[in-house]
C-alpha cells in the first residue's frame, strides 16, 4: 500500500512533538522553513525595519526652523525643546534618540523628511502597511513584497540571502524567492543524544533532514545572540538589571538585532523585521519616547553586532504614513500623510536630512502649505529612496527597480544616500 507523503510528514511531526525534540511551537518552528547554505554575491548588506503604527516624523526630526512649528505643537515641543539635539540649524532630533548623535556626527545616520508611499486619505494602518510592504502604487496590485522581488533579481541568491525576523508573516519578504524566517522563541533544544536520534529518524527524508539542519543552525545563532546582554549591545546605554525571563521579554528588539547581525556577518545580505508602538493618538510624549528608545537601541545593537561589516551596511527604517501637523486635544497626534525615514549604517552618506531646507525642498508647515490643510505635504516617494539605496548596494538596474521591484515607480534624481 502506498503511503501518503502528507501523512508521513504529519507522523514525523507528531513523533518529534511527542518525544520532546521540538522546543517551540509548530507555528513558529524553524523546521518548517527549508534553507540552503551557499554564499551570496557581494559584500553589501541591507536591513529594513518596518515601524508599525505610523511614526510621527515631525516629532522625531523636528523642523524647529519652520516658524509655523511652534504654534502647531505647543505642548509637545515645550516638553522636548531642552533635550532635543540640533542637527543642521533647521532640524532637531528628539531627546530619546540622543544616543544616536555620535552616528550622526560620524556621518552614519541620516533622515529623509516629507516622504510617503502613494497611500492617501483613508489613513488605515492595515492598508497603509500593506501598501508600504507591497511597494505598489495602489492596494491589491501585488500579493508579494518589494524586498522579495529584489531578492529575485540578485544573482545566486539563496534562502539564506534574506531573513524575515519576528512573529508576523511579513508581506515585505513574501513571494517567489525563498527566504528564511526566524522568531525570538523559535529555539530548538536538543541533547547530543536527541540530536543524533533526530538525525537517524530523518536521514532518509531530504525535506526533514534539511529542515533539521536549519533548526540547529538557527538555534545556535539564537544562543549566540542571547549571549549578548542588552548592556553589551547598547554602546554605553545602561540596561536595567532584571531576571533572565524578564530580560528576554523586555529586550525582544535586541534579540532581533543580535540575530540579524549574526546572520549578516555570514552569508546573509538582507534582513527585515518590524518594531511596534508608534500609534500615538494620546500622551505622545511618553509613548514616542519608549518607541524611539527601542529603535535607538536596535540601531546601536546592529552596529555593535555587525562590527566591521557595519561599514557595508545600510539600515532603512520606514513607516506606513506620518501624523497630523497639529497636535490634538489629548496631547497626541492623529493619522497623517508625509513622515520621515531613518537611514543608518557605514554605507550611508549620513549627517544630512533629505527633503529639508538645506536642499530647498522643505514643503513648509503654514496652513496653505499643508496637505488637505492638516498634514505635512509629501515631496518624495519613500520607495524612491529605497530603490536608490538598492541600486547603490546591489547594482540593480534602474529599469528593474522601476518595473519589477517597485512597479510604476519613477525614481527621479539620485538623492546620494550612499557613500
Amino acid at each position: 500500500m502506498m503511503t501518503n507523503p502528507h501523512d508521513a510528514i504529519l507522523s514525523r511531526r507528531s513523533f518529534l512533538i511527542r518525544t520532546g525534540l521540538i522546543g517551540c511551537s509548530v507555528a513558529a518552528s524553524p523546521l518548517l522553513t527549508p534553507i540552503s547554505f551557499a554564499a551570496a554575491p557581494g559584500e553589501n548588506r541591507l536591513v529594513v525595519i518596518i515601524l508599525r503604527g505610523a511614526m510621527d516624523g515631525l516629532d522625531v526630526v523636528q523642523p524647529y526652523g519652520d516658524p509655523a512649528m511652534a504654534a502647531l505643537r505647543p505642548t509637545l515641543l515645550a516638553g522636548e525643546a531642552a533635550g532635543s539635539s540640533d542637527l543642521d540649524g533647521f532640524f532637531a532630533l528628539h531627546p530619546a534618540m540622543a544616543g544616536l548623535m555620535p552616528l550622526w556626527q560620524a556621518g552614519e545616520l541620516g533622515f529623509a523628511h516629507a516622504v510617503s508611499t502613494p497611500y492617501r486619505d483613508k489613513r488605515s494602518h492595515f492598508d497603509g502597511q500593506d501598501l508600504l510592504e507591497a511597494g505598489t502604487p495602489g492596494l491589491g496590485q501585488a500579493r508579494d513584497g518589494w524586498l522579495n522581488r529584489l531578492v529575485q533579481h540578485l544573482p545566486d541568491a539563496t534562502a539564506q540571502t534574506a531573513y524575515a525576523l519576528g512573529h508576523e508573516d511579513m508581506l515585505l519578504l513574501r513571494g517567489a524567492a525563498q527566504v528564511s524566517n526566524w522568531t525570538p522563541d523559535a529555539g530548538l533544544r536538543l541533547s547530543p543524544q536527541a540530536e543524533r536520534l533526530a538525525g537517524l529518524v530523518m536521514h532518509d527524508d531530504p525535506l526533514f533532514n534539511a529542515a533539521l539542519q536549519e533548526a540547529l543552525v538557527l538555534s545556535a545563532a539564537e544562543d549566540a545572540a542571547q549571549m549578548m546582554a542588552p548592556s553589551e549591545t547598547m554602546s554605553g546605554m545602561a540596561a536595567p538589571a532584571m531576571a533572565d525571563g524578564a530580560r528576554q521579554t523586555a529586550s525582544g528588539h535586541l534579540r532581533l538585532a543580535a540575530f540579524a547581525a549574526d546572520q549578516l556577518r555570514g552569508r546573509s545580505r538582507i534582513a527585515a523585521f518590524s518594531l511596534g508602538g508608534w500609534d500615538t493618538h494620546q500622551a505622545q510624549a511618553a509613548g514616542l519616547t519608549r518607541a524611539l528608545g527601542r529603535l535607538s537601541e536596535t540601531v546601536l545593537a546592529l552596529r555593535d553586532g555587525l562590527g566591521p561589516v557595519w561599514q557595508q551596511t545600510a539600515v532603512l527604517a520606514v513607516t506606513e504614513f506620518g501624523r497630523t501637523a497639529r497636535e490634538n486635544g489629548t496631547k497626541g497626534t492623529d493619522h497623517g500623510t508625509a513622515g520621515a525615514m531613518l537611514m543608518a549604517g557605514g554605507a550611508i552618506r549620513g549627517g544630512q536630512v533629505l527633503g529639508g531646507a538645506a536642499q530647498n525642498a522643505w514643503p513648509g508647515l503654514a496652513q496653505g502649505d499643508l496637505y488637505q490643510g492638516r498634514d505635512l505635504m509629501p515631496t518624495r516617494d519613500v520607495r524612491a529612496h529605497a530603490a536608490w539605496a538598492m541600486r547603490g548596494l546591489f547594482g540593480i538596474e534602474t529599469a528593474v527597480l522601476e518595473q519589477a521591484v517597485f512597479p510604476g515607480l519613477e525614481m527621479g534624481p539620485d538623492p546620494a544616500l550612499l557613500r
